[in-house]
C-alpha cells in the first residue's frame, strides 16, 4: 500500500479505523441484543440468546420434552404386552444372554414413576402425597399409565421449586438440587431407550419415529 500511495496512505488508514471504533462504542452504548427476555419468531414467543432463565423454567422444559416421549412409549405398549420382558428365547441359539430378573415394560414404567417421585422429594424436600413403595404392585395398564402421569404432576411441582439461590446448594455430598433435577431427566431417557426397544421387539414402531 505504501508504494501505491505513499506517505499519504496511513493517514487514510488511521481515519478509517478511527472511524470504526466510533461506530463501535456508538452500538455498545445502544441497547443490548439481549436485553429483552424474548424475541418474536412467528407468532410465539422465544427466549433470546443469551437472557437468564429461571433455573426452574430451565429444568422444567426439559421434564416436559421428557415427559412428552416417555408417555408417548407407555401408551404405545398393548395392555396384553404390559409384561413383557426380554429372554434369551428371542434370540438365536449361538447369542449369549442374560435377562434373569430383567423388568417387564410395565415394571420399567413404574421403576420411572418411583424414581420421579425419589428424585423430586431429594431436590425440593416435599413430601410424596402416594405410597412411593406401593406402585411397584401396580399391573394393568391404566394404572401404571396413571401412576406415572401423576408422577410427573409431583416431579413438576418440586421442580418449581428451584430459584437462582438455591439451585446450586448441596442436598447430598456433590449432589444440588440442580444436579438432581437434571438427574431425574437422565435418569428416565435411561430407561426411554429401553423401553423404545421393547416396543421394537415386539414390532411397534415408537411414536417418536413414525412419520
Amino acid at each position: 500500500m505504501s508504494k501505491r500511495f505513499g506517505n499519504h496512505a496511513m493517514p487514510l488508514v488511521f481515519a478509517a479505523c478511527l472511524s470504526c471504533t466510533y461506530a463501535a462504542v456508538a452500538q455498545s452504548q445502544a441497547a443490548p441484543l439481549n436485553s429483552s427476555p424474548t424475541t418474536v419468531q412467528g407468532s410465539a414467543k422465544v427466549t433470546a440468546p443469551g437472557s437468564v432463565v429461571a433455573p426452574a423454567k430451565s429444568f422444567d422444559a426439559m421434564l416436559s420434552s421428557f415427559e412428552k416421549e416417555m408417555m408417548g412409549v407407555a401408551g404405545a405398549m398393548p395392555a396384553e404386552r404390559f409384561n413383557f420382558a426380554p429372554s434369551a428365547a428371542v434370540f438365536t441359539p449361538s447369542q449369549k444372554t442374560e435377562y434373569t430378573g430383567v423388568r417387564s415394560f410395565g415394571a420399567m414404567l413404574i421403576h420411572v414413576a418411583q424414581a420421579n417421585y425419589s428424585y423430586g422429594a431429594a431436590l425440593s424436600g416435599i413430601k410424596p402425597d402416594v405410597d412411593v413403595k406401593a406402585l411397584g404392585e401396580l399391573k394393568d395398564k391404566e394404572k401404571v399409565l396413571a401412576a406415572l402421569d401423576a408422577s410427573f404432576v409431583f416431579l413438576h411441582r418440586a421442580m418449581a421449586t428451584l430459584t437462582p439461590g438455591n439451585a446450586f446448594e448441596s442436598v447430598r455430598g456433590d449432589a444440588t438440587r440442580a444436579s438432581l433435577a437434571g438427574g431425574a431427566v437422565a435418569h428416565g431417557f435411561d430407561h426411554y431407550g429401553q423401553l423404545v426397544e421393547y416396543l421394537r421387539m415386539n414390532g411397534i414402531v415408537p411414536p417418536a419415529s413414525q412419520k
